[in-house]
């Protein structure tokens, strides 16, 4: 049975259909010579939830040596498909999900899903931002209440669970809520990826603080920081952050200091930007 320090390498954001070839060949040599414990992927593996895409990252996914752990992004529903995003909004996700989907054998501790994609939202168009609903939230709850006393968690979602930023703009409906009943749930931290730059943050509730991880992207919609990954060790309950890049720049250079209202550029003055670099004007066009 493994002791010791467990390692996790967390991937957000690959966007196959606009994939950075040379940063996702990069992740898969770390991932064959360093093997990692467990590979989690926070959401939007495609870039317009294509058969094509998804079955690009199905076939890259399948390949990695080691378990992996897969949840759904806002940019994995139909998007030019409207019947079937809102009828059948995760059934091509579903679909690779159980193809590429491992089981998870990590000593004491857990990675539970927790979704905060839906197909439309009334509050505000367009949809692209998060909204934890009140059946998402009582699914994650059941299966931590369901685990085995002592277990650590982690939580895996897409969109950083901020409900608002310092200006009052709405981000994450219901993620106020959220974050604090998962922090009375003594979670060790949550992992989302959306933002495309990488952040190591804690955010305080009524119920004591929690920690959100976010990755940054392996596509080529970067924004203010290079590709990377994050390399998470759990050490007893201590959990160290790695923000993993190509270009070698130092952690904290990597980190963004708080939550961006959207992952879209530009970034508008006021909003975080990784010290560095800066945002490209406009993403590469998507064919």
């Amino acid at each position: 049975m493994h002791s010791g320090p467990l390692r996790l390498f967390h991937l957000s954001d690959i966007h196959f259909g606009l994939e950075d070839i040379r940063a996702l060949e990069w992740v898969v040599d770390c991932i064959a010579r360093e093997k990692p414990h467990a590979v989690a992927i926070t959401g939007d593996l495609t870039m317009r939830a294509r058969h094509h895409e998804f079955q690009a990252a199905c076939e890259w996914i399948s390949a990695l040596d080691v378990p992996v752990t897969v949840e759904v992004g806002n940019h994995d529903i139909p998007y030019f498909n409207l019947y079937q995003r809102f009828f059948d909004p995760y059934r091509r996700f579903k679909a690779i999900e159980r193809m590429v989907e491992t089981q998870l054998d990590l000593p004491n501790l857990a990675i539970v899903p927790l979704r905060t994609t839906t197909r439309a939202q009334y509050q505000r168009f367009p949809w692209s931002n998060g909204w934890v609903t009140d059946h998402a939230l009582r699914q994650t709850l059941t299966a931590i209440d369901e685990l085995p006393e002592g277990t650590r968690v982690l939580v895996a979602c897409h969109h950083p669970l901020p409900e608002r930023r310092a200006d009052g703009k709405l981000l994450t409906i219901n993620g106020t809520r959220t974050m604090e009943v998962l922090a009375g749930r003594k979670v060790m931290g949550v992992l989302s990826g959306h933002i495309h730059d990488p952040f190591d943050l804690v955010e305080e509730t009524p119920a004591g603080p929690l920690r959100m991880i976010g990755a940054g992207t392996l596509s080529k919609r970067i924004r203010s920081t290079p590709p990377s990954f994050n390399e998470i060790v759990i050490d007893g309950d201590r959990v160290s952050v790695t923000a993993r890049n190509l270009e070698k720049v130092p952690t904290p250079a990597m980190q963004i200091d708080d939550v961006p209202e959207n992952a879209l550029p530009p970034r508008l003055p006021g909003e975080p930007v990784a010290p560095v670099g800066t945002v490209p004007p406009v993403d590469p066009p998507v064919h």
